[in-house]
């Protein structure tokens, strides 16, 4: 039986309904269940987007979610973990306050904000897995510790997975920086005849695997690599890789079991909520943002994080390719979005991985509200 997945576009000249207001009703039939109950602690898995990033879910819409999980009476807080990368939240001190400048405040969101791993990331416990790659898994204590879960996702490009969205936002964003290093299996190396030295993967390198001397173009220390990326992401010439033909489809294999590790014991009890609006190339985790891939879509809402996934990825590949957007000539409608701005990717083994170790259904059915 196909999984119902809720949608509301953004078009409001029919109904004359606001954004908010749609949000209400995606959260009247996603919580009609039993996933979030009066008494909870319920944990409201959110993104609070790096320093000089604005893609990331609104406070405003965030409010929303929380007044939906108190009007049931629950007890919401909003949550996150630790970066793996060097940045702005690699410890709950830098990123609680990443989270009030970008407005995730009790005063604007209505719920407190609680780093799921701990001050330093050293806050998790481990979770049976037996699975292919993972025996066990590490998710942060702040997660396994609550009651019920309400994922609230922003859809966009990544530069390893593809894209990102439920399934991703389970597993990087429930683990500790431990377990973002387990999933992180790619180690990198430096393309010499393209590399500019211009030190830019030196100065984000959490480890010190990127060094350069003088002026000396860039080498990695693939035993001292952690397989964050950030070095690829800030390399402007593109001169740093990975094998992607046998490393890409390992880390997001990891990436789906560790997203199943996140619902062990209470998947339902969990809700997932997916905003398809700013389809941004590569993730919140940027310290930018950029041109988005498609126009803005709408909102989706469903208790199976592969089905909202799916849901997601299949309304990004039927919308048209506006101009200026990063893809303009190299996909239109129909096509894998993500693999034409990430050619090198697999992000539908999330998918169809995700069905294949149980943690959700790629067949649902499109329901709008």
């Amino acid at each position: 039986m196909p999984v119902p997945v809720w949608f509301a576009g953004l078009e409001a000249r029919s109904q004359a309904r606001n954004t908010v207001s749609k949000l209400a009703l995606l959260l009247d039939q996603v919580l009609a269940g039993n996933a979030v109950r009066a008494g909870d602690l319920c944990a409201l898995k959110i993104h609070f987007g790096e320093t000089g990033n604005d893609s990331y879910v609104s406070p405003v819409f965030a409010r929303a979610v929380a007044d939906a999980t108190r009007s049931r009476g629950a007890k919401p807080y909003f949550t996150d973990t630790g970066t793996l990368y060097t940045g702005d939240r690699s410890n709950a001190v830098d990123h609680l306050s990443v989270a009030a400048r970008h407005g995730f405040v009790p005063e604007v969101v209505g719920a407190p904000v609680i780093i799921a791993d701990g001050v330093k990331s050293a806050d998790w416990r481990p979770v049976a897995l037996g699975k292919k790659w993972f025996a066990s898994a590490k998710i942060a204590s702040g997660i396994l510790d609550a009651d019920s879960m309400l994922v609230v996702s922003h859809f966009k490009g990544h530069e390893m997975s593809g894209f990102g969205g439920a399934i991703k936002n389970l597993a990087m964003g429930c683990a500790p920086a431990a377990g973002k290093r387990d999933q992180h299996s790619c180690r990198f190396f430096v393309t010499a005849k393209r590399c500019v030295a211009c030190g830019k993967c030196t100065e984000v390198c959490p480890t010190g695997a990127a060094r350069q001397e003088g002026t000396d173009k860039a080498v990695i220390d693939r035993e001292a690599c952690i397989g964050c990326g950030e070095c690829a992401l800030f390399c402007p010439p593109k001169a740093i890789q990975m094998d992607w033909d046998v490393e890409i489809g390992e880390f997001t294999e990891k990436l789906t079991e560790y997203a199943l590790a996140a619902t062990t014991g209470k998947a339902d009890r969990i809700a997932y909520l997916t905003f398809v609006t700013k389809v941004v190339p590569v993730c919140d985790c940027a310290p930018w943002s950029d041109v988005p891939l498609v126009s803005d879509i709408g909102i989706l809402a469903s208790t199976d994080p592969v089905a909202i996934d799916r849901a997601a990825f299949e309304l990004v590949k039927a919308a048209d390719v506006p101009a200026g957007s990063p893809i303009e000539g190299k996909a239109g409608r129909g096509d894998d979005k993500f693999a034409a701005m990430h050619p090198k990717t697999k992000g539908e083994i999330q998918l169809t991985y995700g069905e294949a170790i149980g943690l959700g259904s790629n067949d649902y059915e499109l329901i709008t509200v």
